[in-house]
């Protein structure tokens, strides 16, 4: 491997996590890795005093505008849009190291609230450890608008994590009941797990059958699980916890093949937020991975 290449590599779980924070699915931060290297590649390096900061710019900078792009590509998306998960550990060594809980499916769907702009400068000051300067600099801004675009952000997330609380421990437990509750359906037992003003948010793409609204109200998600549980009964289903994201997520296959990915934020006694991904593209990178298990389903 010449220098160059190795430099890049180096860095690459860095610019990876970066990307990937700022647009949400891997093939995006993928594509846009493969970009830099484009650019790195051309680039004459002999005049970089610090090649790192060069690499983190211009990995900001594609990621901005892929997300802008993808902000405007989203308005149109059938449904409710939902975060892809990495496939871990090979595909992201980072998700074990730095920040791993700004990794997590819910947080980056918090980070949709952000304008791009916004999502940028959080990450690099507060995620990345960038000075308000260093992150100017990559953003092409005054230090003083990369300070208040930071500050913004912050106020908007702050609220929002403070009713959830990130104890993986929890989530397992709950996602357990959660599954022994669909293989014994009953609205009460199901309704005891949900918080009085939990939200469930499904994303099918328009390709599979998801609710193509949020849905608020403990009650009204029990019976919406009612009815899948029934809708189950006749089908091969099984379910398995996998850690994603560096959290706890349900997969459900249905006659092999991966359905569901649902994964949850709980006040510590209760679900208050339920996710399931159900769009088949962006299952279908876990579905390759994780193969239809043997035996019986988690209960």
């Amino acid at each position: 491997m010449d220098p160059h290449t190795e430099l890049f590599q180096k860095h690459r779980p860095r610019l990876l996590g970066l990307a990937y924070r700022m647009l949400g699915t891997p093939a995006d931060a993928e594509d846009v890795l493969h970009d830099a290297w484009l650019r790195w590649h051309a680039q004459d390096k002999a005049g970089l005093d610090d090649p790192e900061a060069w690499l983190v710019t211009v990995t900001t900078r594609l990621a901005l505008d892929r997300l802008r792009h993808a902000k405007v590509e989203r308005e149109s998306y059938t449904g409710p849009w939902l975060p892809e998960p990495l496939i871990e550990p090979e595909e992201h060594p980072e998700a074990k190291t730095e920040r791993a809980e700004t990794l997590a499916l819910s947080f980056l769907l918090m980070l949709e609230r952000l304008t791009a702009d916004e999502r940028a400068a959080f990450l690099l000051h507060d995620v990345f450890d960038y000075s308000h300067a260093e992150a100017a600099g990559m953003l092409g801004i005054t230090e003083d608008s990369a300070r208040q675009r930071a500050h913004r952000a912050k106020q908007r997330l702050r609220d929002e994590r403070v009713r959830f609380t990130a104890n993986a421990q929890t989530q397992r437990r709950l996602l357990e009941r959660f599954a022994a509750a669909l293989e014994r359906p009953s609205t009460e037992n199901l309704r005891s797990l949900f918080a009085e003003d939990a939200l469930h948010v499904s994303d099918g793409g328009g390709l599979a059958r998801a609710a193509l609204r949020p849905l608020l109200g403990g009650e009204r998600i029990a019976r919406l699980y009612f009815q899948v549980a029934k809708q189950e009964e006749g089908h091969d289903v099984r379910r398995r916890l996998h850690v994603l994201n560096g959290a706890p997520v349900m997969l459900t296959w249905a006659d092999g093949q991966l359905v569901t990915a649902t994964w949850i934020e709980c006040d510590g006694e209760r679900i208050v937020a339920l996710h399931a991904l159900r769009n088949p593209q962006k299952l279908a990178r876990l579905a390759a991975v994780t193969k239809s298990p043997d035996g019986p389903s988690l209960h």
